[in-house]
């Protein structure tokens, strides 16, 4: 089983990898392989609407969204992380996630329906909840299980070594790595048992309000 862990700061080694190199080395600790992929630095364009990827099953810009979406399949859960300057995720990550789950909508078989995923933070101080709030809906119109802490999955220092001094953002590190781990472990078991992914209806319903 293996976990991908979206750093989407523009810092490398900062903040948001802080945290979530504390995951990855958790999920290690329950043999869970977790590889960490940094979105860079250079900028991401926002989805155009084009809806080329109805057609082309990939974005029709060819980037780090379709690298990543290529990779997506072979992985069984995601942890999307993220910086918060005002208090909702970074433009760069925003625009990623929008393309990267719109086109990979379109795809057969869906590189993340019914995959476990999780949220993470990194603040100086505040704007935390409203960008978890922000990142989990990607999950809940993917049909993803949101994997749980025990708290909400944040951390706070203007930087790494803050980070490190930040024992309760740590220990929810660490609870939701071991979260995750189990959630997986419960999936693998159930499909041992011959447990069926729930029925998909054929065709998606939309409903327009305005007649």
């Amino acid at each position: 089983m293996k976990v991908l862990l979206i750093n989407g700061s523009p810092n490398k080694n900062g903040c948001t990898y802080t945290a979530l190199n504390v995951i990855k080395n958790t999920l290690d600790e329950e043999d869970i392989e977790a590889d960490i992929y940094w979105i860079g630095k250079k900028p991401i364009g926002g989805c155009i609407a084009c809806y080329r990827c109805t057609e082309k099953r990939e974005c029709v810009f060819n980037d780090k969204v379709n690298e990543f979406t290529a990779l997506a399949g072979e992985y069984d859960g995601f942890i999307f992380g993220s910086p918060v300057y005002f208090s909702g995720m970074n433009g760069n990550l925003m625009s990623f996630m929008d393309r990267v789950f719109f086109s990979a909508s379109r795809q057969e078989p869906h590189p993340f329906r019914f995959k476990p995923a999780a949220a993470v933070v990194s603040a100086r101080r505040a704007g935390t909840t409203s960008a978890l709030d922000q990142i989990n809906k990607y999950f809940l119109h993917q049909q993803m299980p949101i994997v749980t802490s025990r708290y909400w999955n944040m951390v706070h220092g203007n930087t790494p070594d803050e980070v490190l001094q930040d024992q309760e953002g740590l220990q929810i590190m660490r609870v939701l790595a071991r979260n995750m781990a189990w959630m997986l472990k419960l999936q693998e078991a159930g499909d041992s048992a011959g447990v069926p992914l729930p029925k998909q209806e054929a065709h998606r319903t939309a409903t327009n309000f305005i007649r």
